[in-house]
C-alpha cells in the first residue's frame, strides 16, 4: 500500500503523481544531480531502493543506494548510506530528489 505525509505542500512523482513527502521533511535545495537541480530530504515514503552502490561525487566517495517510485518504479532520486568523508556524514539516511522527476503540488489544510 502507499503512504500519504501530509502537509499543505508536497512532492510527487513527475511521472505517476504518487506522492513522496511534504516540504516540512526538505532539509536543502542546494544538490544536483544527474538531471541538474536536486533537493534533500528527511523523509521520503513511496520509494523501492536499489542494492548499495560505491559512487564518487562531487562532495567525495558516498555508499549510496537509487530509489524509484513505489507505484511506478521510475526512478527518482538517491539515498546516501554511508560518506566517507566526516563533514558529509549529515547525509546518511537522506534521500536526494531530483528536481526534474518530481512535480510539487498543494496538499490540503490541516484542521
Amino acid at each position: 500500500f502507499l503512504e500519504h505525509p501530509g502537509g499543505t505542500r508536497l512532492y510527487s512523482c513527475a511521472k505517476c503523481s504518487t506522492v513522496l513527502t511534504n516540504r516540512a521533511n526538505l532539509l536543502s535545495t542546494r544538490f544536483t544531480g544527474t538531471t541538474g537541480r536536486a533537493f534533500l530530504f528527511k523523509k521520503v515514503v513511496n520509494l523501492v531502493m536499489s542494492e548499495k552502490q560505491d559512487r564518487v561525487m562531487l562532495t567525495g566517495r558516498h555508499i549510496v543506494r537509487d530509489v524509484s517510485c513505489k507505484k511506478c518504479k521510475s526512478r527518482v532520486g538517491w539515498m546516501y548510506e554511508y560518506a566517507t568523508e566526516e563533514q558529509q556524514r549529515y547525509k546518511e539516511g537522506k534521500v536526494i530528489l531530483e528536481r526534474a522527476l518530481i512535480s510539487e503540488i498543494n496538499g490540503m489544510e490541516e484542521i
